[in-house]
């Protein structure tokens, strides 16, 4: 498996974020990609999800572009951004059941169940999510990945945001876990990422 990016731009209006920006990710792989918020952060994790095209540049996945090859390309990939998704008059299960299903997952009740308990919200599975905080409805964002192991991309957009540290260590587990067993994550982050991974690549970008 293998993501290559190849001089890639992207340009908001007049002014261009970043250009000729090139990587290579391969199993077991860390990106972490840091900059000032309008820097274009957000803008590169759309892109590697086929949501945002390039000024200029090429995606590939395994050395197809990932445009050509959309539907196999999303089947490969676990995208969470920056806001939560998190519908407030949903319960986290219900919530985190009907991301999956809009994802491609599988997601029986048992399993999302024992997906927001990995993520620290046992005994809060059936509480509307209108009444948990913001920390924990990160958390029910991030247990989505719970049921995405067998997706080997993992795009996360700010995943560390509102976590305490007992959320942050679970998360720092989580990502671990899918780097060890030869999975790839992109993050982005205004500080250095506190995941351990064979491999670690840092962008900072509008430098």
């Amino acid at each position: 498996m293998m993501l290559s990016v190849n001089a890639l731009a992207c340009v908001r209006g007049e002014r261009r974020l970043f250009v000729d920006l090139s990587f290579t990710l391969t199993p077991h792989t860390l990106l972490a990609v840091r900059g000032a918020n309008g820097s274009g952060k957000t803008s590169l994790l759309r892109m590697l999800c086929g949501l945002l095209s390039p000024a200029a540049g090429t995606i590939a996945w395994n050395g197809n572009d990932i445009h050509s090859a959309r539907e196999e390309y999303c089947a490969q990939i676990a995208y969470i951004g920056h806001l939560n998704g998190v519908k407030d008059e949903l319960t986290g299960l219900e919530n985190l059941q009907f991301a999956a299903c809009t994802a491609g997952l599988a997601a029986s009740a048992e399993s999302a169940d024992t997906a927001l308990r990995q993520l620290g919200l046992d005994g809060f599975q059936r509480q509307p999510c209108k009444t948990l905080s913001q920390g924990q409805r990160r958390r029910v964002a991030l247990a989505r990945l719970c049921l995405s192991a067998t997706r080997p991309l993992w795009v996360l957009d700010e995943p560390f945001t509102a976590l305490d540290t007992a959320a942050l260590a679970l998360t720092q587990g989580l990502l671990e876990s899918h780097l060890q067993q030869g999975g790839m994550v992109v993050l982005t982050t205004h500080q250095d990422a506190p995941v351990a991974a064979r491999s670690v690549q840092r962008i900072d970008l509008g430098i």
